[in-house]
């Protein structure tokens, strides 16, 4: 099969998971490391998990091993061992505090760009079993600029950029968000972006942060942006990751924990967040592999 027959059998099977149930994609990205951006996707899972949604973790960020070592748990398998060791996806997913689901993207995700055919069917019907076995995905990627996250951001339809208050976090989210607008497929009718503003000293801290940003964004890239909300400096947050506990279930009570519950909770009722779905964890890699194919394919 010639290089344009396999694009278009991608964008066929992309077109069939319409059908399908489908769970919320959400992914969880910041322009640079250390900002908190993996104790969010924890942390976020665990109050969606309260709520009664069942969620799974996709860890993209193939780098480091953030969410591993935050649940205290080694995964068997990664998303490689389905697509080169023929496991189901059943068996690479990790089971962590409160029935919680992780999958670790491994060396998997950078070797997209070399699927054939089958390889590419074979994961997209794994995958397509996420959307049963979850209400609510979150994505975890890579911090900063790379090709493989701004490959994630623009398969989402919802991105939750995390920033803090040092000035080069908010400069490298502006330059995240850039590299975003200038690619080809990206659309800001299909892409909800919204903006947790972490380790911040008060309310009012956080939401200057996100006028600041706003206000260069909406100027130079006019991408629409919304303030999520915010997550307080906390020591009991820094003292549950010293002790692999995500702090929503370490300590309840703390104000990084009621303010990552207040989080869910505006996520879970924004009845226009609906708008922004792509068609669930199936249709979510194929706008992926599509995109990864069509740019290879472009070189």
């Amino acid at each position: 099969m010639d290089q344009a027959s396999q694009l278009r059998n991608i964008i066929k099977m992309n077109a069939q998971v319409q059908q399908r149930p489908t769970a919320r994609v959400i992914t969880v990205t910041s322009g640079k490391g250390g900002v908190g951006k993996s104790n969010v996707s924890i942390n976020l899972a665990v109050q969606l998990r309260k709520l009664g949604q069942r969620v799974i973790i996709f860890d993209a960020d193939f780098g480091l091993a953030n969410i591993e070592v935050m649940f205290g748990a080694i995964p068997r398998h990664n998303l490689g061992d389905l697509i080169y060791q023929g496991k189901n996806i059943r068996e690479i997913i990790t089971e962590g505090p409160m029935d919680i689901g992780f999958i670790s993207g491994g060396s998997g995700i950078a070797g997209l760009t070399n699927l054939g055919r089958d390889y590419i069917n074979y994961l997209i019907q794994n995958l397509a079993e996420l959307d049963m076995l979850a209400d609510v995905i979150i994505i975890d990627t890579g911090a900063g600029i790379s090709d493989a996250v701004i490959e994630f951001l623009v398969a989402s339809g919802e991105v939750l950029l995390v920033t803090t208050p040092e000035p080069t976090s908010i400069t490298d989210s502006y330059s995240l968000l850039k590299a975003l607008n200038r690619h080809v497929r990206f659309s800001r009718e299909m892409t909800a972006i919204k903006v947790i503003a972490n380790k911040v000293r008060s309310p009012e801290e956080g939401q200057q942060l996100y006028n600041k940003l706003n206000a260069v964004v909406s100027r130079y890239l006019k991408i629409p942006i919304r303030y999520l909300g915010h997550v307080p400096e906390d020591p009991q947050l820094v003292k549950a990751v010293m002790q692999q506990t995500p702090i929503s279930i370490d300590n309840p009570n703390a104000k990084s924990s009621r303010a990552f519950e207040n989080l869910a909770y505006v996520l879970t009722n924004n009845a226009d967040d609906a708008t922004f779905k792509k068609h669930g964890m199936t249709g979510f890699f194929a706008n992926m592999v599509r995109g990864i194919k069509s740019r290879e394919w472009q070189q």
